[in-house]
């Protein structure tokens, strides 16, 4: 007991000393002083915050009154007129820890209410959002009566993994690559698969530079490609080629959008290959506008090593599931989720 005291004791001094500068900031203000920071002037700041310049411009000559009585130096100065106000030394370590501090505060809230199941979110994909919103139909009448607040993110492919690692979301749809292996990553997550399926060629080349209805995987790298930096058509070719394959392949444009790929191909600008999902593919080569250049699909046999399929299904973590009671917000979604996939036998949905 006596060595608990001693150690809380300076603690508990501390918290009692604290300036009356300091205890009188409030969230509000922190919020201003980003806002600020992040716009510039309190003119652009009280547009974004929705409130008067003269309601911002107190507000941060309150905290450069306090902060100079605190630690000798305002946060913010005037350049003059039509000039950005300029962040003193202070001023940008107070702003970091604003930062720091209210997303850490919005995090702490997110997760109570997620614990207490007053919230839950949801990520997909553009292709995977169907999912997402059959089984939110299914349970949405009972979920509206307890006032579960409802939140549906948007989650690129390429950054799928990034997302189910960064426990932001309780539930994700979306499309992976898998192999007969598996995935270790999958471990800690429970699965409702909606389809597998392998994909497809996409190309704006002429029968006579690529002919025939089908290619294999090892002829890939004698064809012009358009790849993007991450993502399904990344990870296949990884599978296939290795981590280094754009040194072993014909890359012939970068994209960083799927639908910028699409683009360069209809354009003729770039001519090559892109692989794709079979109902993009199909969905891209039906479509013919004036002037584009048209596309058509060749099946992708996969003669390599490992072999690689699309994989289209809900991810939730095993734990977050465990650790609610079966009437939690998360059990019933996940339960719907479950519910839709023995109703719906679908291809596989993902994005490129």
């Amino acid at each position: 007991m006596s060595v608990s005291s001693s150690v809380q004791r300076p603690l508990l001094d501390e918290l009692l000393d604290c300036p009356p500068g300091l205890l009188d900031t409030t969230f509000d203000q922190l919020r201003t002083l980003l806002v600020v920071y992040e716009t510039g002037s309190a003119l652009r700041a009280a547009r974004a915050l929705g409130r008067e310049q003269s309601s911002v411009q107190k507000q941060l000559d309150t905290l450069n009154r306090n902060c100079q009585a605190l630690c000798g130096e305002v946060l913010t100065l005037r350049q003059g007129r039509g000039k950005d106000f300029l962040f003193t030394p202070t001023g940008e370590g107070a702003a970091g820890l604003a930062r720091q501090t209210l997303r850490e505060w919005l995090d702490a809230v997110h997760w109570s209410r997620r614990r207490l199941g007053r919230m839950i979110t949801v990520g997909t994909t553009e292709f995977t959002l169907p999912i997402v919103s059959r089984a939110w139909d299914l349970v949405a009448e009972e979920l509206r009566q307890r006032e579960v607040e409802f939140k549906v993110v948007h989650v690129r492919t390429k950054d799928l993994w990034a997302r189910l690692e960064s426990r932001e979301m309780d539930l994700i749809c979306g499309t992976i690559v898998s192999t007969p292996d598996g995935d270790d990553r999958l471990r800690d997550y429970d699965l409702v698969e909606y389809a597998r399926g392998r994909a497809t060629l996409l190309t704006n080349l002429d029968e006579s530079e690529l002919p025939g209805t089908a290619a294999r995987t090892s002829a890939l790298a004698g064809l012009p490609l358009v790849v993007p930096p991450a993502g399904l058509i990344a990870d296949f070719l990884a599978c296939w080629y290795g981590p280094g394959f754009r040194d072993r392949l014909n890359v012939v444009a970068d994209i960083d959008d799927v639908h910028y790929g699409f683009s360069l191909l209809r354009s003729g600008f770039v001519r090559g290959c892109m692989i794709v999902t079979a109902s993009i593919g199909r969905r891209m080569a039906e479509r013919i506008e004036p002037g584009e250049r048209p596309l058509r699909t060749l099946d992708l046999h996969d003669d390599l090593e490992p072999k690689a399929e699309l994989m289209t299904g809900a991810f939730v973590r095993k734990a977050d599931l465990g650790r609610y009671d079966p009437s939690h917000p998360l059990n019933r979604l996940w339960a719907a989720v479950r519910e839709d996939a023995r109703a719906h036998t679908a291809e596989p949905a993902g994005g490129p």
